[in-house]
């Protein structure tokens, strides 16, 4: 047992055929998914190169796009990183110097390079690596020895990912995936920020054997994140409203093991109301005396949501093929259904932001176990704001909290360390609290 768990934990850093990937191409200029299969292609710029080399490499391995004789091939570089740190760990009088020259006695008139593109098309067809091209354009620059340390390090970045883009092969995970995603198309996961989902997360309590309850209309980035946390030891239930299931494809990017997709439910709203309100009216004893409310419709049903018109088109699916054991089963089994009907969930977690969200709390609330946390983001404060509100009149809840989580990224490198000049305004907004019982 002992041997098989640990070629399971190796075989986890390693790709494997089939297996969900993502690709950063030029350090962030461009992210996107793909799936091994065979003779599978992605462009990087003008170059359509196939995945093949990508299967059975370790996760966070760096890749050169190189011309070859039947077209470009991605090659793999060896510790590309550690190279450029000790390059720029470096410090001579002469880089000294470099640093204390600037660039205004330059002049951008297009003539100082004197390799033209048709020597550059000749050095590739020849077989020429992209270092041995950018080395090229650097000894017939004019200009470069007169730019400062900076500047030339810039153009030599420029032309590399013109010349030799890199792609790092990156593991799917939930900062992966929520980072993509806002950097791609922010509107498909809701504009959600990975710090937010982490705060998502931290206040809904997800740990070992929790009983999650999930309402993600962001593309499976909720129910995926969560089912990563557990890691097979709990389960996550991601319920919908609607009469046909809204998609969690992005579930099957994280490239979940058999134990950990097992424990990923689909289960409609009016099913888990129906069932909850089913069991508290057995333990209340009122069967016989109220015979007639066995056959009434629960309290709350999925239909009561307000949705926005045509709310649905605003979510579209990933459009990788599907992956053996990551899709999330439309049903449960009988004793967890029985379970969370009469213990209720631990943790409720809500990510509709086309839904009223006093609407879905006055649904799901009931769902909880008494002193069950729970967390609703949306990306505009005023719907929040008023459903805490309601909660706070109507003693549904306690430690409400409305909350805007802030980021700032830095660049860090030697001598030009500052925050980036360009940021998200808002990451979106969380209200968070604990569910009380009224007796």
């Amino acid at each position: 047992m002992e041997g098989t768990m640990g070629a399971n934990s190796n075989n986890r850093n390693l790709t494997t055929p089939g297996c969900a990937v993502l690709l950063d191409i030029n350090d962030g200029d461009r992210l996107a998914f793909a799936h091994l299969s065979p003779h599978a292609s992605v462009k990087v710029g003008n170059a359509k190169c196939l995945l093949d080399p990508l299967v059975g490499i370790p996760f966070g391995s760096v890749f050169e796009v190189q011309s070859g004789p039947n077209g470009h091939v991605l090659v793999r570089l060896q510790h590309p990183i550690t190279e450029s740190k000790e390059k720029e760990s470096i410090e001579s009088e002469e880089a000294v110097e470099s640093i204390c020259r600037d660039n205004r006695a330059l002049i951008d008139n297009n003539t100082a390079q004197t390799l033209s593109a048709e020597d550059i098309e000749q050095m590739r067809r020849e077989g020429a690596t992209g270092k041995a091209i950018i080395e090229a354009l650097v000894a017939n620059s004019a200009s470069f020895e007169a730019k400062s340390a900076f500047s030339q390090e810039k153009y030599k970045r420029r032309k590399q990912k013109k010349y030799a883009p890199h792609v790092l092969v990156r593991r799917p995970s939930a900062r992966s995936v929520c980072e993509a995603y806002f950097a791609k198309d922010p509107n498909k996961i809701g504009f959600l920020r990975m710090d937010t989902l982490a705060l998502l997360l931290s206040l809904a309590n997800v740990g070992a054997n929790a009983e999650v309850l999930v309402l993600d209309m962001l593309g499976g980035l909720l129910t995926a994140a969560v089912a990563e946390r557990l890691g097979g030891h709990g389960s996550v239930c991601s319920t919908f409203h609607t009469a046909k299931a809204q998609t969690v494809d992005m579930v099957r990017l994280f490239n979940f093991d058999t134990s950990t997709a097992s424990r990923v439910f689909r289960v409609s709203l009016s099913e888990l109301t129906g069932a909850r309100y089913a069991t508290q009216k057995a333990q209340e004893g009122k069967e016989a005396t109220d015979a007639s409310d066995g056959l009434q419709e629960p309290p709350c049903s999925g239909e009561t949501f307000l949705t926005a018109p045509r709310a649905e088109e605003n979510i579209s699916e990933p459009k990788q093929g599907p992956i053996e054991g990551n899709k999330a089963k439309l049903s449960a089994p009988v004793e967890d259904m029985t379970r969370w009907a009469s213990q209720g969930f631990s943790s409720l977690i809500v990510g509709a932001p086309y839904l009223d969200p006093w609407t879905v709390a006055q649904c799901m609330l009931p769902l909880l176990a008494s002193s069950a946390p729970f967390v609703i983001y949306h990306p505009y404060s005023q719907p929040l704001a008023e459903c805490m509100h309601h909660l706070q009149a109507e003693h549904m809840a306690v430690a409400l909290q409305l909350s805007e989580p802030w980021l700032r990224e830095y660049q860090v490198l030697p001598s030009r360390t500052h925050p980036n000049m360009q940021m998200s305004s808002t990451g979106g907004y969380v209200l968070s609290g604990i569910t009380i019982t009224n007796t």
